[in-house]
């Protein structure tokens, strides 16, 4: 992950008709751990960690970085939204020279099929064309995550290629900024 330090950080924390998109805090560091330690959350992500493990590794603050959205409904952590800049070392690219705006998140199994990914994700790329007009937006997951690659097409992402990365195809697709309303 390449950190966007272009922006400015933390945002005013976004609304939506349901959720909250804010810095990360301290009371989310549960959250993210089950994200982690989540079978169904990273079968597509390299597999699941240790809750051991992650309650060593994980910081007191997780995902305190420029770009990364806790994401929640009333009280609730629910999941992440993340915006950074592809690595220009990847597969995948759209500009010549890399480093476009790349957005990715995930959510909780218990919040899944509700229309909370989104609602989270729209209202992220909305904040991207507000905080970095013109900017390329691209999306990457594996092919094999058929309800990512959904997601994906529902938000306005078009497929520009697939590739293999991670020992797995990958599903490569570049925003055209339909109207997320």
């Amino acid at each position: 992950m390449t950190e966007l330090a272009d922006v400015p950080w933390p945002p005013t924390p976004i609304r939506t008709a349901r959720l909250l998109l804010r810095e990360t805090e301290a009371r989310d560091r549960p959250g993210f751990i089950d994200l982690f330690a989540s079978d169904d959350v990273r079968r597509y992500l390299g597999g699941a960690r240790s809750r051991s493990e992650l309650e060593e590794a994980v910081p007191e603050v997780p995902g305190r970085y420029v770009g990364t959205f806790a994401v929640q409904t009333e009280d609730s952590f629910i999941g992440a939204v993340t915006i950074n800049r592809r690595d220009p070392t990847r597969p995948g690219h759209v500009r010549a020279d890399g480093g476009e705006v790349e957005v990715g998140y995930t959510f909780l199994p218990q919040f899944w099929g509700r229309g909370y990914a989104t609602e989270a994700v729209g209202a992220a790329l909305e904040w991207v064309t507000e905080v970095l007009p013109g900017e390329p937006v691209v999306l990457c997951t594996q092919s094999a995550n058929e309800p990512s690659v959904r997601l994906a097409e529902r938000l306005g992402f078009a497929e520009v290629e697939r590739f293999k990365e991670f020992d797995a195809e990958q599903w490569f697709g570049v925003w055209t900024k339909t109207d997320l309303s």
